[in-house]
C-alpha cells in the first residue's frame, strides 16, 4: 500500500533506490548478497584439481545457475520501475533463470542423489534431457503468466505457482523416493538414506511454495509490512536457505555415495552437459525474446501495459 518507487526512474535512480527504504528495497537485498555467497562457494570449491576430476562437474553446473539465478531477481527487483514494458522484461529474465536453476538442479541429483534401484533406468537416462524440457515450459507459462495478470489475477497467479511447482516436484521425485523407502523404518536404508540438509530444503522449500501463494503476512495486517516483512521478503528469504541446505544435501550424497558412484557409468560427459546446457541457454532466450518481442508490439493502451491508480498519482506528482 506504501513505499513504490516512481514507475519511470532512470536506471541510476532505481540503483540509488536500492540505498532508500522502499518496498523493493529488501528484496533487492536479500538476493544480492546471496548471490556473492554462492559465488564464493564457487570459487572456493574451484581449485585445479577440483575441476579437472570428472566427478564433480555435476556440482559444477549446478552451482553456475544458483549464483544466476539471486542476481537475475535483484537487478529484476532493481530496474522493475523504469517502464511498464521494463517491468515485464526484467520478470522475463528472472523467470528464465529460474527454470535454468531447475535444469542445473537436475544434474547432481542425476549424478550423486538417484535411488540405488533407478540406476541406469529409463528415467535415469531421461532425467536431465526432460529438466532441460521442463525449463522451456517453466520459462513459457511463467512469462505467459504476466499477460493476463491485470484481467484476471487469479489464473496468473495458478500459471505462475504451476510453472515452478512442477519443475521442482520432477527434479526432486529421486528425493521422494529415497523419502518413501526411508520413511519410519527403525534400521538403515542404507545408499537411500537422507541427510538433515535434504529434510530442510523441502521444508524451506514448502515454506517457500506456501509464502507465495498465501500473501501472508500482509494479507491480516495491509500497510503494516510494506517495508520489512511482507511475503516476498520472507520468500526471498526460504528460497535462499533452501538453496543452501540443497547445496549441503548434494555434497553430503556426492561424499556419501563416492565409492559406490564411482564404479557407475556416468549418464552424461563433459559434451552431453555442455551440449544440454547450451541447448537450454538458447532455448529459453528465445522464448524470453518471443515474449518480449510480442510485448514490444503490444500498443501503449494494452492493460497489461497500464499503470495503476497509484502509479498515476506518482507520476501526476512527478509532473
Amino acid at each position: 500500500m506504501s513505499g513504490y518507487r516512481c514507475p519511470t526512474s532512470s536506471a541510476l535512480d532505481c540503483v540509488l533506490s536500492s540505498f532508500q527504504m522502499t518496498n523493493e528495497t529488501v528484496n533487492i537485498w536479500t538476493h544480492f548478497l546471496p548471490t556473492w555467497y554462492f559465488l564464493w562457494r564457487l570459487l572456493a570449491l574451484g581449485s585445479p584439481g577440483f575441476h579437472a576430476e570428472p566427478y564433480h562437474l555435476p556440482l559444477l553446473v549446478f552451482l553456475l545457475p544458483t549464483c544466476l539465478y539471486p542476481f537475475a531477481s535483484c537487478c529484476a527487483h532493481t530496474f522493475s520501475s523504469m517502464s511498464p514494458r521494463a517491468r515485464h522484461i526484467c520478470y522475463f529474465l528472472d523467470y528464465g533463470a529460474l527454470s535454468l536453476y531447475s535444469l542445473g538442479c537436475a544434474f547432481p541429483y542425476a549424478a550423486y542423489s538417484m535411488p540405488a534401484s533407478w540406476l541406469h533406468s529409463r528415467l535415469h537416462q531421461l532425467f536431465v534431457p526432460a529438466a532441460a524440457l521442463n525449463s522451456f515450459l517453466c520459462t513459457g507459462l511463467s512469462c505467459y503468466s504476466r499477460f493476463p495478470e491485470l484481467e484476471n489475477p487469479g489464473l496468473s497467479k495458478v500459471l505462475r505457482t504451476a510453472a515452478f511447482a512442477y519443475p521442482f516436484l520432477f527434479d526432486n521425485l529421486p528425493l521422494f523416493y529415497r523419502l518413501r523407502l526411508c520413511w519410519g523404518r527403525a534400521h538403515s536404508c542404507g545408499r537411500d538414506a537422507l541427510s538433515c540438509s535434504h529434510g530442510y530444503h523441502l521444508l524451506c522449500a514448502l515454506l517457500t511454495g506456501f509464502l507465495f501463494a498465501a500473501r501472508l503476512p500482509e494479507r491480516l495486517a495491509p500497510g503494516r509490512f510494506d517495508y520489512i516483512g511482507h511475503s516476498h521478503q520472507l520468500f526471498h528469504i526460504c528460497a535462499v536457505l533452501g538453496t543452501h541446505f540443497q547445496l549441503e544435501a548434494v555434497l553430503a550424497d556426492m561424499g556419501s555415495r563416492r565409492g559406490w558412484l564411482a564404479m557407475q557409468e556416468p549418464i552424461l560427459g563433459l559434451e552431453a552437459t555442455v551440449a544440454t546446457l547450451s541447448l537450454a541457454v538458447i532455448g529459453n532466450l528465445l522464448i524470453i525474446a518471443a515474449f518480449t518481442a510480442s510485448l514490444l508490439r503490444s500498443p501503449g493502451a494494452c492493460p497489461l501495459l497500464q499503470g495503476g491508480p497509484l502509479e498515476e498519482e506518482l507520476e501526476a506528482k512527478q509532473q
